[in-house]
Order: structure tokens, then C-alpha cells, then sequence
């Protein structure tokens, strides 16, 4: 991986118990309403804790919302998950070269074509639960935040209405133009 800086920042997802879990390295693309925007470029890679890398053949942009409890993946065609969003805590940045957050297990995903997203991974939400001693208010946020994004996806409310097409055309190539991440 190369080294941070040149707008690189380290996304480090862990687990209740502080384990690394999905980590990688995006570039910083910009900032609108909805929060922070970073970006990778088709045939990346990241890694789960600290296994061997894992190829990513298309393109995605990576949306970290301000102070909710989730972060929403936008993965380019032909990929069939189009939207992936992972519940966390909030998103913190310890330094614009890093940030950090919880997964908690619950996803939601919409495939390409597809009206309504799908709440998967309730069985690892229900045994993390008992295995880390998630708080009941961090059980709380984090089944609200499901409903939410539930019905802010299905409705295509929010970053959910098209927001990240211009972020995801700065790095699939789409966006020639200055500051792309074209290849």
C-alpha cells in the first residue's frame, strides 16, 4: 500500500472489542451535506484485520456520514450490490489522514435493479450482543439506524437519491477532468 498523504486516508473498521476488522487505503474526494466522500479505484485492494489483501475489481466511493451510526459503500456496475451499508458507530477522525469506527454487524444492502435493500447479518448482531456486551444503548442506535436506512434507501432519500454518482464518476473513470482518480 502506498504511503499516506496525497489526500490518502487509513479507514480502519474494527470490532466492539477494538480487533481490526475491514481496513484500507482511499483517497479523500471532497465533502458535501451528507458528510465525507473517499474513493478507490477499480482492482484495489483491502484487507480483513490482517490477512492477505482482498481484490476489488470495481470501482466504489465510501460515504461517512456526521455523527450517525453507519457509513454507506456505492460500488460502480457491474457490480450486483450497488449500495452496501454497514451499521457502526459514528465515524470519528482522529487526524484527516485516518478515521475509525465500530462495525456492529448489521448490513444493509440493495442489489442493482432492485427497489427494496435487505437487512442481512441479524444472527452476528444477536451473538456479538452476548459475546462483546454491546450496551443497550449501542443496541438501540444501532437498530434505529437499521430502520432508518431501510427506509432511506428504499425511498432514495438523502445520499440515497443519486448523491454519489459524481463522487463514484471521479474514480471509475467516467471524470477525466482535474483531481480524477481515473486509470
Amino acid at each position: 500500500m502506498p504511503p499516506l498523504g496525497d489526500g490518502l486516508v487509513q479507514v480502519d473498521y474494527r470490532k466492539y472489542d477494538g480487533t481490526l476488522h475491514w481496513n484500507l487505503r482511499m483517497r479523500r474526494l471532497g465533502e458535501d451535506e451528507h458528510g465525507v466522500w473517499l474513493g478507490l479505484p477499480a482492482d484495489s485492494v483491502m484487507r480483513k484485520g490482517h490477512n492477505p489483501t482482498v481484490a476489488l475489481p470495481e470501482a466504489h466511493v465510501i460515504l461517512f456520514p456526521r455523527a450517525a451510526w453507519w457509513t454507506a459503500v456505492f460500488n460502480a456496475a457491474p457490480r450486483s450490490t450497488e449500495i452496501y451499508c454497514d451499521i457502526t458507530t459514528p465515524p470519528e477522525w482522529p487526524s484527516p489522514a485516518r478515521v475509525t469506527m465500530v462495525d456492529l454487524d448489521l448490513d444493509l444492502l440493495r442489489k442493482r435493479g432492485a427497489d427494496r435493500p435487505i437487512l442481512v447479518d441479524e444472527d452476528e448482531f444477536a451473538e456479538h450482543q452476548l459475546r462483546y456486551g454491546y450496551p443497550p444503548e449501542v443496541i438501540s442506535a444501532a437498530r434505529g439506524s437499521a430502520e432508518w436506512l431501510m427506509a432511506a434507501v428504499t425511498d432514495r432519500a438523502g445520499p440515497f437519491g443519486g448523491a454519489h454518482e459524481r463522487w463514484l464518476a471521479m474514480v471509475d473513470g467516467a471524470d477525466r477532468g482535474e483531481g480524477s482518480m481515473g486509470r
